[in-house]
């Protein structure tokens, strides 16, 4: 495996000493109500408020504050004290925000990760276990009876597809920019397939950004009924239609009504098992000409120039399993690049650092 120099560096020794290594080893073992204390930390405003007194706060000012019990207050902040989320001046018994803490409260990334890993994953991960020995999500079974999630997106409880969809735009968003940036400079685009399209946000945003580029979405039904009710009346809805599939079903064709000069696939071949993707990129293949191209855009994990966000993809993975449809993950390039020769296709160039999210665009031509 080639991995970024950072990644590789970092992963090849073991840099901690046995005082920090059984630390982190504690902080795993009690992961559950770590990662509880610092959503409440967070949900009842006590970092926000620590952060705001340049002296911190003693208990009593917190229990104040927030209108919690002294019972409730004392171990919220006793279990961020022993976790590094927050420090404590023993002299004068006030608190004040560690970095750790800091970060937890400022950076939208991880407020986007908490959510989505409280509402979307935290029970469903409870069967990991069974999803990894079966390959089936057998944690998406307390949302509902679906082969996978997508098909439930549409009936989900209302604030678990906020933070799915929070989730799924926050790390897309930030890269939509410079993905069209590099599209429309490198290719003559009249018509574009997006694959996965989901509510369309990327296909608004190509109408704006060309005034004669047509997008033709390619979802499942009940996606597409979601897409056209986000786009319906926005600017360039018009020259956006749908083509609905199950892309899970390899009888099914892309369409082939007109040439496509890209075939756009977002934060979507992620969404499936090698086999599957296999499958898929084969497909888009069939109706390609020399001319064509498929663009992949993915956060592949070894590309990665921190620890923290590789991480984070390997992290994800496992919402993959246990919830998403059981056999997925974020795959690292050389996986990407054996599918894609697989499907008949090759890899022509990679584009790195798309966006804020660490986003790679995998550029295949039409294979000889």
């Amino acid at each position: 495996m080639t991995l970024h120099p950072n990644l590789e560096k970092e992963f090849k020794t073991d840099k901690l000493n046995a005082a920090h290594a059984q630390q982190l080893a504690y902080l795993i073992a009690f992961g559950p109500s770590v990662f509880q204390t610092a959503r409440l930390m967070l949900h009842y405003g006590i970092f926000a408020m620590l952060e705001e007194s340049k002296e911190g706060l003693t208990q009593e000012e917190v229990i104040d504050k927030t209108g919690l019990s002294n019972y409730a207050v004392k171990c919220l902040l006793e279990a961020s004290l022993t976790t590094g989320m927050v420090l404590l001046d023993a002299q004068t018994d006030r608190y004040t925000l560690s970095k750790v803490g800091w970060f937890l409260l400022n950076d939208k990334m991880i407020e986007v990760d908490i959510n989505f890993n409280h509402d979307v994953n935290y029970e469903g991960w409870f069967l990991l276990d069974k999803a990894l020995e079966t390959g089936k999500p057998a944690g998406l079974r307390h949302f509902g009876d679906w082969p996978t999630i997508y098909e439930g997106l549409s009936e989900l409880p209302p604030k678990v597809q906020r933070s799915w969809f929070g989730f799924d735009h926050y790390y897309s968003d930030h890269s939509f920019d410079e993905a069209l940036q590099l599209i429309f400079s490198k290719h003559n685009v009249r018509h574009l397939l997006d694959v996965g399209g989901n509510t369309g946000r990327f296909a608004l945003r190509v109408v704006d950004y060309d005034n004669d580029v047509e997008v033709t979405i390619c979802d499942l039904p009940q996606q597409l009924q979601m897409m056209r009710q986000q786009t319906a009346g926005q600017k360039g809805a018009e020259r956006i239609s749908g083509f609905g599939m199950n892309l899970l079903d390899n009888t099914q064709e892309f369409p082939s009504d007109k040439h496509y000069d890209v075939i756009w696939m977002s934060q979507f071949l992620d969404c499936f098992g090698e086999e599957e993707i296999v499958s898929i990129l084969g497909r888009a293949a069939r109706i390609m000409d020399d001319n064509s191209r498929v663009l992949i855009m993915e956060t592949l994990w070894d590309r990665q120039k921190y620890v923290p966000a590789a991480m984070a993809l390997c992290q994800t993975s496992l919402y993959f399993t246990a919830l998403a449809n059981g056999n997925s993950k974020m795959y690292n390039t050389d996986d990407m690049t054996r599918l894609i020769q697989t499907a008949g296709l090759q890899v022509e160039t990679i584009h790195d650092e798309i966006g804020k999210g660490g986003h790679s665009i995998i550029v295949c031509k039409k294979g000889s």
